[in-house]
């Protein structure tokens, strides 16, 4: 992948997940509920499979699960994170994939 392509690609990645993340907190009636709710780390973990789909050369839906349930591995093993809420992220960030997909081709 040239050098420009990898740019272009980064951001419209960010783009991407800075709209799902918007429609996540803001598109739905449930929208002040979840804002809420939100906690550190469920912020933090998102930037964190954000950061990682960034850096790579290609992606598509078996990276995107992977980049998420490598994420999910790591903050089950904390403490202050409850196993429910991280289910419910995880399976929110899975389910954006056809978003993400629709972004990427266009």
């Amino acid at each position: 992948m040239k050098k420009s392509d990898k740019k272009g690609f980064n951001i419209l990645a960010t783009v991407a997940l800075g709209a799902l993340g918007a429609y996540f907190l803001y598109g739905t009636k449930e929208g002040e509920s979840k804002i809420a709710k939100i906690k550190g780390w469920m912020l933090k973990m998102k930037g964190e499979v954000l950061e990682e789909i960034e850096s790579l050369k290609e992606l598509n839906e078996e990276t995107y699960t992977a980049v998420v349930n490598s994420a999910s591995k790591r903050y089950k093993a904390l403490k202050n994170v409850d196993n429910k809420e991280l289910e419910k992220v995880v399976k929110d960030l899975k389910k954006h994939w056809k978003d993400i997909k629709k972004k990427l081709t266009k």
